[in-house]
Formats: C-alpha cells, structure tokens, sequence
C-alpha cells in the first residue's frame, strides 16, 4: 500500500492534465505532494531525504512553472529529480563510503561488495538515461507524448530495472551459494 501512495500525486497530475492543462496538473501536483508528505510526516513524524529532495524539486520547478506560464520548468523537474538521484548514489558510495543501494536491499540478500557496487554503478547509469530520455521527449516530442511518458514510460523503465537488479542481484546470491 505504501508503494502506491507514492504514486497518488502524480495519478492526480495525470487525471487533472487530461481533463484541465499542464498548468492546472502542475498545481495539483504541487498540492498532492505537500498533502503527501505531510500525511507521512504526521504518520512517521520524519520524511526520507528522498521526500524531502522530491518536494523541493516539485515546488522549485512548479512554482517556476506557475509564476512564468511556461512548461519547460515542470519538464525540467524529471531530469533534475534522475540527476540528483544519480550523484546521490555516487557521492553516498565514493564520498561517505555508502552503498545505499546495499542499504536497502542488504537484509534480504548477501552479495560481495563488488556485486553492490556493480548494482550501485547500474543505478547511476539508469538514472542517467532516465534524465537524458526526458530531455529527448520533453523538448523533442508534444507534451501529450511527455506526459504519458513521465507517468508511463518512466514507471515502466524504473519497474523493469528494479526487476533486473532484483534478479541480477539473486543470481550471484545463488552463485555464491553453490
């Protein structure tokens, strides 16, 4: 349950750009994310640095996109958010000596450093390209296309990568148990 309401405010993004505009979305977004955080934060009495990065980057962006009337700045909000997710996971491994990819998924399974960082390194590059695609779509495509790919498109990408990982992750598991 908790996975899906990660996902409500941009469900709303989605249902108020299909009935209203980018504009109208872009306020429901904002709106949507600060309710958000501010059910987890009552719920936890904290919010993860990944919260807390997402709604300063939603209203950063969609604040620009408000004030200015112009739609490149939400657009923007995708590849900023992939960027900083990427040099997070550099800088958490290579600076602090950090794997947060470990850190999530190491009480489920025992791989060698090297394997985490195999893992880690994946992540940054999909973030990469998650970024870059954006740009590509946002600027290059009608912002129909854009909207359906960063509602669609991206959650797909990021399910099926999760996958993989997952499933790269269990067969070195099992390699090292045979």
């Amino acid at each position: 349950m908790k996975q899906f309401a990660e996902f409500i405010p941009l469900i709303i993004f989605f249902a108020v750009y299909k009935t209203v505009d980018i504009y109208a979305a872009t306020g429901a977004l904002m709106a949507a994310t600060c309710i958000q955080m501010l059910v987890v934060w009552l719920k936890h009495k904290k919010l993860e640095k990944m919260h807390l990065v997402t709604l300063v980057l939603v209203l950063f962006f969609g604040g620009l996109t408000m004030f200015f009337q112009d739609d490149a700045f939400i657009k923007w909000k995708v590849t900023a958010v992939n960027g900083l997710f990427a040099i997070g996971l550099l800088v958490s491994r290579y600076g602090f000596r950090k794997n947060l990819i470990k850190q999530m998924l190491g009480k489920e399974m025992t791989v060698p450093d090297t394997i985490w960082d195999r893992a880690n390194l994946a992540w940054v590059g999909f973030f990469s390209f998650c970024g870059a695609l954006n740009v590509y779509v946002a600027f290059n495509l009608p912002q129909e296309v854009w909207v359906n790919f960063k509602v669609f498109g991206l959650l797909g990408l990021t399910l099926l990568f999760t996958f993989a990982t997952a499933i790269y992750l269990y067969r070195q598991q099992q390699a090292l148990e045979k």
